[in-house]
């Protein structure tokens, strides 16, 4: 028997006979597997002075078995002892008793590394949706497609053969496009090569900026409401999810409070604009706010900006690109999932100062490594052609935010104002006291209509909150015949 059996049956027999709960026959088993090792060596050492030279790199008990399998019947007791061990020891190897089995499931349970998280509430909305045959207004996706070229482009370039791995960083006419559109759009030069990187999704970038940089015991701030995966990534990496509320009248950042909660532990603060699901914007102000209290200190920024082409009434987006102070500590996380209305292509990135971005690629090469190359070449071209495309999306989305409260005109719902994103937030309070889950339940079974409820976004929702989000990234049939179900409540 091979000397690296010998190896994982020596290490199979040190693990059972450590264990107290297993059950005898396994033991004797052990001590079997033992007895044939003896033998085995012991004849190995007597036929060793009598057999051919063992060969290079052979044990000598290899020798043995090699030498018996080519001489036949030679030694035919010692042979047929050691089956019969053998078959003795595997029959001995049986299952534990039912006792054993609920101690061994005992000892198998997993502690959750994540006990506040299951199933999504936009799984379990749309879920609901689907059972009732209500009109969806809740996970924020549009029931419409992209540009034509867009699509027309990821055709070709699989059909030209761009079927495999993408550089780790992304398709590199992907990042050069990029560079430029953010050099146009906030006057920041950055390095293709080496502060931007293509993801599969900005919630996989949104992971990595956290996971290059958090540690055990440090803590990240984040602005409640926020979205949902913020928290389970900062937990996976051991990091401390501190949430300081939104202004619950406008859902403006408290700069106050959130200097209030900085701590020698604070190393990441998680910022949102165009805000996901309120609506709300940044404006010059805050980045002045943002950048004052991180001044002379070792805190990062990590800035979602996954709306950045969705911001209304002529205002411009604040990135944190714009301001040379931030820009030198953030993370800044795009989608062109929403940009381009193709969601389910999961293409996102991130721009960061280049030891940043180091830092980040060293987590993304091990999380992904690299995405859908020919969506990667398909954005490259459309991004350099049809510049129109997110530079008109404002008026876009702007439109779609106007027709869906002209819709809702005359309905009970009280709709809040809408600065950027394609969400509406309304207040149902003069509809139902019930909670809003309640309440979103209650208005698919009823109404006809999901929505997703506001709470979900909280830590700790304010009491006596009435407050939903909905979805206008639809198609005009759509928002009319959710509308409609809507001004009878």
């Amino acid at each position: 028997m091979p000397a690296l059996w010998w190896s994982v049956l020596g290490a199979l027999a040190g693990f059972i006979e450590s264990q107290p709960g297993m059950c005898k026959r396994m033991q004797v088993a052990v001590q079997f597997t033992g007895q044939l090792q003896r033998w085995t060596r012991q004849h190995a050492q007597r036929e060793q002075h009598e057999a051919e030279p063992v060969q290079a790199n052979e044990s000598v008990t290899e020798a043995v078995h090699r030498r018996s399998l080519a001489s036949g019947p030679r030694d035919t007791q010692f042979h047929r002892r050691r089956g019969s061990m053998v078959k003795l020891a595997v029959r001995s190897c049986v299952l534990p008793s039912s006792a054993n089995w609920t101690s061994i499931r005992e000892a198998m349970q997993i502690e959750t590394k994540l006990p506040k998280v299951g199933t999504t509430i936009f799984t379990v909305m749309s879920q609901l949706a689907a059972t009732h045959d209500a009109v969806n207004l809740g996970q924020g996706f549009p029931d419409f497609d992209g540009p034509q070229e867009l699509r027309d482009g990821l055709t070709a370039a699989m059909s030209a053969g761009r079927n495999q791995y993408a550089p780790m960083s992304g398709w590199p006419a992907l990042r050069q496009q990029i560079a430029l559109k953010t050099k146009a759009l906030y006057g920041r030069a950055v390095d293709a090569d080496t502060e931007v990187t293509v993801t599969s999704g900005a919630t996989e970038a949104l992971f990595a900026a956290i996971a290059a940089v958090v540690r055990t015991g440090d803590e990240v701030i984040v602005l409640d409401p926020c979205y949902d995966s913020y928290e389970p990534a900062i937990e996976l990496n051991g990091g401390v999810a501190v949430h300081v509320p939104l202004d619950g009248s406008d859902f403006s950042v408290d700069w106050q409070r959130v200097r209030d909660a900085l701590t020698p532990r604070t190393r990441m603060i998680v910022v949102n604009t165009p805000h996901n699901p309120c609506g709300s914007v940044f404006s010059a102000a805050d980045l002045d706010e943002l950048a004052a209290l991180t001044r002379d200190t070792g805190i990062f920024v990590l800035s979602d900006e996954v709306y950045e082409h969705i911001v209304f009434d002529g205002a411009l987006h604040q990135s944190v690109l714009r301001h040379n102070e931030l820009a030198a500590r953030s993370f800044v996380v795009s989608s062109f999932g929403k940009t381009f209305h193709c969601t389910g292509w999961k293409i996102g990135y991130c721009v960061a100062p280049q030891a940043l971005s180091a830092e980040f690629r060293k987590v993304h090469q091990y999380l992904t490594f690299c995405t859908f190359t020919p969506a990667q070449i398909a954005l490259a071209e459309v991004l350099e052609r049809l510049p129109q495309h997110y530079l008109e999306l404002p008026a876009f989305y702007q439109a779609r935010r106007e027709f869906f409260r002209g819709l809702m005109e005359g309905s009970r719902f009280r709709l809040l104002p809408v600065g950027g994103a394609y969400f509406q937030v309304a207040d149902y309070s003069a509809i139902s006291e019930k909670d809003d889950l309640a309440f979103c339940e209650w208005m698919v079974t009823t109404a006809g209509v999901a929505a997703i409820p506001l709470s979900s976004f909280y830590e700790t929702p304010p009491s006596g909150q009435r407050l939903v989000r909905f979805c206008f990234a639809k198609s005009d049939d759509v928002l009319r015949a959710g509308a409609e179900r809507l001004r009878v409540l």
